[in-house]
């Protein structure tokens, strides 16, 4: 609302999406043409990672089978729905999300267990952070034994 003129874009997660949704409708309300470009993987994305990557493993309660038709969902709070299946169409559906002068909720589905990086762990700093080629079992059971290995 301070910028109007200006192009946002808020790029979450599914799971995020879920949480927030109602601001949807604010957005339609007072006209505000932001873009939700959602991070489609049926994941709770940082949960299921963290499981992965810190707790060996280990999945419980982060997958979704259940989530909305987020085109639909747009569509019923007023706004636009996009959805984009394949990486082929992405950069021409982008540029339509960009034209619409309307909110809009880019539904863009992305392989599942793709992890995102750098990713802190929980109680070390930034520069303790993990990047791809460190995240196996060992180096992130180094990591939360303050650089020792568990044995």
């Amino acid at each position: 609302m301070a910028h109007p003129d200006s192009l946002v874009i808020d790029i979450a997660g599914d799971a995020s999406v879920q949480m927030t949704i109602q601001e949807m409708s604010t957005a339609v309300q007072y006209e505000l043409p932001i873009k939700i470009f959602i991070l489609n993987n049926q994941y709770m994305g940082m949960v299921r990672q963290w499981q992965q990557l810190l707790h060996g493993n280990r999945l419980s309660h982060s997958y979704t089978e259940a989530l909305p038709d987020f085109v639909k969902l747009a569509e019923a709070y007023g706004g636009v729905g996009l959805q984009v299946t394949k990486p082929a169409d992405l950069d021409g559906a982008i540029k339509e999300m960009i034209a619409i002068k309307r909110p809009v909720l880019f539904d863009c589905r992305v392989a599942a267990l793709e992890n995102c990086f750098p990713m802190i762990p929980s109680g070390k700093a930034h520069n303790e952070m993990l990047l791809p080629e460190e995240a196996t079992d060992d180096a992130t059971a180094i990591a939360f034994a303050g650089g020792k290995a568990l044995v």
